[in-house]
């Protein structure tokens, strides 16, 4: 019976896994028996790990190919894009235009779901990762690329924190459907983050995962403010935040003025 009992805890936790791939990224990985409602979002940050494994390793082989750093960030950050669909950076670009698009909830809510940019999801693009592009350069130059990996764990927690926390301000969409974790699930998939990256990276994950922390605070409160909650774009944008909050952490305490 512990045998069956172990086999069906392991079996579970794979199956959270595949979900959250399935969820957070475009891999063709084969998909999970069912998708758990609420999410497991214990495993957000595994898949992020996971994905940053991806996305580091093509960085690495560029410099061993002979490629600069520079290139290698691209690279790093193309592949990033390929793996996930872009659904973060589109989150990003959707909150900057409807946040500061609109004057009133509903408009700014309709932005939002509008499939086209605007200048604020342009400019908002553009900013966040041309500033990626030249933190991820300067970490690869200096040999800190296990850096990378903690961030891709880091970055993935806020979104758990924020779905959980933060009512759901359209009431539907897929943070609508995916279900509201509870707060203890969500301090869960921080737990695993700051783990995940204190393998990579040692104590100095605790100064990244205050700027973590520190960035999706600020979003929270502007889209409380703002549409009154959390859809899938301000998931979105917390996790494109996060990571150039931790970039720019990293950056400012390894790399030499």
């Amino acid at each position: 019976m512990r045998n069956t009992d172990s086999g069906d805890r392991l079996s579970q936790l794979l199956d959270d896994l595949r979900a959250a791939f399935a969820l957070l990224s475009r891999l063709p990985l084969p998909p999970p028996r069912h998708f758990a409602t609420p999410p497991a979002v214990w495993a957000w940050p595994l898949a992020g790990l996971g994905l940053g494994t991806l996305s580091t390793a093509a960085a690495l082989l560029a410099l061993a190919a002979g490629l600069g750093p520079g290139l290698a960030a691209a690279l790093a950050l193309a592949c990033a894009a390929l793996t996930t669909g872009a659904m973060h950076e589109d989150g990003l670009a959707d909150t900057a235009d409807g946040l500061w698009g609109g004057w009133e909830k509903a408009r700014r809510l309709e932005i939002m779901k509008d499939s086209h940019i605007g200048t604020y999801g342009v400019m908002a693009l553009l900013l966040t990762t041309l500033a990626r592009w030249s933190a991820v350069a300067a970490l690869l130059a200096a040999g800190h690329w296990p850096v990378l990996l903690a961030i891709a764990a880091l970055s993935r927690a806020p979104m758990a924190v924020l779905l959980a926390l933060l009512p759901n301000a359209r009431g539907q969409g897929l943070s609508q459907s995916v279900g509201r974790p509870t707060a203890r699930a969500a301090g869960l998939s921080c737990a695993v983050a700051l783990i995940g990256a204190g393998l990579c990276t040692g104590t100095f994950a605790l100064p990244m995962g205050l700027a973590v922390a520190g960035s999706s605070v600020i979003l929270a409160r502007l889209a409380v403010a703002k549409i009154g909650g959390q859809t899938g774009d301000i998931l979105g944008a917390s996790q494109q935040l996060a990571e150039l909050a931790a970039l720019a952490t990293a950056t400012a305490l390894l790399i030499p003025a």
